[in-house]
């Protein structure tokens, strides 16, 4: 396993790349950056959907001059992580108890014996449900989470989230889950320009993300399959359970972006109401990906972490 860099890309000094097996089998890349000076925690960074360890190079850098290790890996199906199809541009699971075991793994194979304590989650939308179903269940050992954009529900669209779902469900019982779901799945970042992108308004971070989508291959993946998607839709609807908030007990901070419609920035906000120890911070101007936003609102975005999270 290998990090892959482009001219203006390139990854933090002393990575420790790696391979963890979860417990199906899978081969999930991880990379960690660890620190020989006294520490104040390790920070787990848990991708979105489509993502891989070489669009996180800034995020750890700025995480490492806090005095934090690092510790992150590829979610199976995506990154450089093993894939399921044999079409490996496609993105695809058939339940988020993949993601799970995903995340097991890598607590137990990696954080857990690697990396020194205490330990912080810091996840991204996708990411961020994974988190949250860890905490709810038991599963998780963080002391406290950082959800920024968590896929709670989706933002508005076409089709809208209960059709979108019925349709994902239909397309997975007749034995059609690995198509290529349609709507506003397929505007991935190769097929969007930027103006009007849902996902950053920073044209340089904007262009760095779309060199290595189409410089780095290897690494990329493109829309969801109907049983992502279907998946995702099954996932959501147990987070907004009545019972599934207060259940989770770990302090969570939940950070979001006025102008996001990937996901349901109003749902967000409820969902994080109903956290035992949790609380929503809404950053005016910010859309999906705060952590590859515009420096105005990156720097809220940290300013909101380094209050939340202890020895930062």
């Amino acid at each position: 396993m290998e990090l892959f860099a482009l001219e203006d890309n390139r990854p933090p000094a002393d990575a420790v790349v790696g391979t963890v097996v979860t417990a199906d089998g899978v081969h999930l890349r991880y990379a960690l950056w660890p620190s020989r000076r006294r520490t104040r925690g390790t920070v787990c960074l848990l991708e979105g959907r489509s993502e891989s360890i070489e669009r996180y190079y800034e995020t750890i850098a700025d995480l490492r001059r806090r005095g934090f290790v690092v510790a992150i890996f590829d979610w199976r199906g995506q990154g450089a992580s093993e894939r399921r199809l044999r079409n490996r541009h496609k993105g695809h699971i058939d339940s988020f108890t993949e993601y799970d075991r995903d995340l097991d793994a890598f607590i137990e194979q990696v954080l857990l014996p690697d990396c020194p304590p205490p330990y912080f989650a810091l996840a991204h939308s996708t990411g961020g449900l994974v988190c949250l179903r860890a905490a709810h269940d038991g599963r998780a050992r963080f002391n406290r989470m950082v959800l920024s954009a968590p896929l709670i529900a989706f933002g508005p669209g076409r089709p809208r989230q209960p059709t979108a779902c019925r349709i994902a469900a239909l397309m997975t019982a007749i034995g059609l889950g690995e198509i290529d779901a349609h709507g506003r799945a397929r505007e991935t970042l190769d097929r969007i320009g930027f103006d009007g992108n849902g996902l950053t308004g920073d044209p340089g971070r904007f262009q760095r993300n779309l060199a290595i989508h189409r410089q780095l291959p290897q690494v990329s993946i493109g829309g969801p399959t109907y049983g992502w998607v279907f998946a995702a839709c099954q996932a959501m609807r147990e987070a907004n359970d009545p019972d599934f908030g207060p259940a989770t007990r770990v302090p969570t901070l939940v950070i979001v972006g006025a102008l996001d419609t990937v996901i349901s920035v109003a749902a967000v906000e409820a969902f994080a109401r109903e956290l035992r120890a949790g609380a929503a911070a809404v950053i005016a101007g910010g859309r999906h990906e705060l952590m590859m936003e515009r420096d105005v609102i990156r720097e809220q975005f940290w300013a909101a972490f380094d209050a939340f999270v202890p020895g930062s």
